[in-house]
């Protein structure tokens, strides 16, 4: 008789909670659009970091239109867009 221990249990545990391969595909399909954002973030970051300078605006502006592209992207393969926080 094969009595699972603990450790056996935990792992089968852990083993549940891994991303299935659906998921990562999703997450792999979602990516150029969440780097995208995080550029965005980064830009509108460094922008309250300094005075506000045409360089800054400008960095804005092109990571706001790389994150739309990266969004109509995304729609136009039929993927469904992730919401935005």
């Amino acid at each position: 008789m094969n009595i699972p221990t603990p450790n056996h249990a935990m792992a089968a545990d852990l083993a549940a909670q891994e991303p299935s391969a659906a998921d990562l595909a999703a997450i792999e399909a979602e990516m150029p659009v969440i780097v995208a954002e995080v550029e965005l973030l980064d830009a509108q970051i460094a922008a309250l970091d300094a005075p506000a300078t045409e360089v800054a605006g400008r960095r804005i502006r092109r990571a706001c239109r790389k994150l739309l592209a990266a969004r109509l992207s995304l729609v136009n393969q039929g993927e469904p867009v992730p919401e935005v926080a």
